[in-house]
């Protein structure tokens, strides 16, 4: 059995084709040629032919797919016309444009805790609901739009059905987490109707793939075609995490963390989140920056710099420069998306190298602070998978270790999202019997250093300081 996979991630095309019997796999990633302008924004279509071409040139001439499945980002939002067409640009999870309103929606307290034990999300501007606040606040009467997102317009575009699947819709901000229904109270908020919103489907429903796709990708129409699911569900299924004890740990141009329930996991004070893999509840933490801080940083003030420079040397000094990594704002654990990025403890001695280490340093404690929110109501975790970009720096990736103070297993297969679009595919074919039995044995094992564990537990109280202190 052959099936491809797409994902339209947060900056990149990605696509993969799995051979089953073999046990092959070949993937093409492309990143999107200037897709962000100053206001973080995206293009729907563009995003969507970006996804396909980076499939085409995959498949060069390949015909013999047997079963497409889709992915893509949480988060993100496009209000189209009755033919789904975009009329905005999309608004993808990084677009904080209703930071603004959320600030004043956090000061109602009954407000935010109902809101969260409802929807498992917090008041904030990465959510689509807040985001159609704001249009609605710009003027827009929302009932003459389609509010969907990048992952429901592919799924549109590819199946010609306006679906987003229990997984997309828990990251709205719309949906009940315990009905996985759109929750009526927060239409009404709108203004609008279940009409102006794609159905919800659950994780086993499947399309024909439309005669417009299936000639640009020169398939047969018809195909099976999964509807999209988000990255980080589809994570949780590539790296074999749907059983107790197992987190998945992603350090990509964002961060998260996340551990598969069997039931919603809401904390009375919000603080995690709670949304739907295809197959079931996830209890995670997520931040805003991770790799999108280490380029910010190379090209604001090392673009000269090459990386193995960067990351020469190891300061053993408690007090090195701290970094708070909140450049694009703050998801967990404070869900303050005005907050800003720091720099603290600078001397006249401090190098373009400490402040780079003090980047890395503040993604990861900042990942900490989530680590020690989220093991807090789930428990201590047996294994934890590291996946994403930070698996391109080994240093990086033992600092992950060592602040953590925990063995970080590696897969072999980096695109673990991907996988997931496979394996799901896999159980829908009836080629396993469950996602739930898939499983992946680590290539390696990054083991903590004892001798910096102390180190960095001090460092992490510098951070910690300095996180209280800049509280707005």
């Amino acid at each position: 059995m052959k099936i491809l996979v797409l994902e339209s991630s947060t900056s990149s095309a990605k696509a993969m084709l799995y051979d089953t019997d073999k046990k092959q796999s070949f993937v093409r990633t492309r990143p999107y040629p200037g897709m962000f302008d100053n206001a973080t924004v995206h293009n729907a279509q563009t995003v969507f032919e970006e996804t396909l071409s980076v499939a085409r040139e995959l498949l060069d001439g390949r015909t013999d797919v047997d079963m497409i499945s889709l992915g893509g980002t949480w988060h993100s939002l496009c209000l189209m016309d009755s033919e789904m067409n975009p009329m905005t640009p999309v608004l993808p999870w990084c677009y904080t444009g209703a930071s603004g309103l959320c600030r004043e929606i956090r000061q109602e307290q009954d407000y935010v805790r109902s809101y969260y034990h409802k929807t498992g999300c917090m008041v904030n501007a990465i959510y689509p609901f807040f985001k159609l606040r704001m249009f609605k606040n710009m003027g827009f009467d929302l009932s003459q739009y389609i509010a969907a997102g990048q992952n429901v317009y592919n799924t549109y575009r590819m199946t010609g059905r306006k679906a987003a699947t229990e997984c997309v819709a828990s990251g709205t901000g719309l949906m009940n987490i315990y009905t996985k229904q759109y929750e009526p109270d927060l239409l009404r908020e709108l203004g609008i109707t279940e009409d102006s919103l794609p159905e919800i489907v659950p994780y086993d429903r499947i399309y024909p793939l439309t005669k417009e796709a299936a000639s640009y990708l020169g398939l047969k129409e018809g195909t099976p075609v999964i509807p999209s699911n988000s990255d980080g569900g589809l994570n949780q299924i590539g790296v074999g995490a749907l059983k107790k004890g197992v987190m998945t740990f992603s350090v990509g141009t964002s961060g998260a963390i996340r551990l598969t329930t069997s039931k919603p996991i809401i904390p009375d004070e919000p603080s995690t989140w709670c949304y739907l893999s295809p197959k079931s509840w996830m209890s995670g933490a997520a931040t805003s920056g991770a790799c999108n801080c280490i380029d910010w940083f190379k090209e604001k003030f090392a673009k000269a710099e090459s990386y193995a420079n960067l990351e020469t040397g190891f300061n053993t000094d408690s007090e090195s420069p701290v970094f708070l990594p909140f450049v694009f704002g703050e998801r967990c654990p404070g869900w303050n998306d005005d907050r800003h990025g720091v720099f603290e403890n600078l001397s006249a001695s401090s190098t373009v190298q400490d402040l780079y280490r003090a980047v890395q340093e503040g993604v990861l404690f900042n990942l900490f602070q989530c680590y020690e929110t989220l093991t807090a109501v789930n428990g201590v975790p047996e294994h934890i998978k590291l996946s994403g970009g930070i698996l391109n720096s080994p240093r990086w990736t033992q600092m992950c270790a060592d602040i953590f103070e925990k063995d970080m297993e590696v897969d072999k297969l980096a695109q673990s999202s991907l996988m997931g679009g496979v394996v799901l595919a896999m159980e829908l074919a009836g080629e396993i019997n469950s996602v739930e039995d898939f499983r992946v044995e680590p290539v390696s094992v990054i083991k903590p250093n004892p001798h910096r564990g102390e180190i960095y537990r001090k460092r992490y109280q510098n951070y910690l300081e300095c996180y209280r202190t800049f509280i707005k």
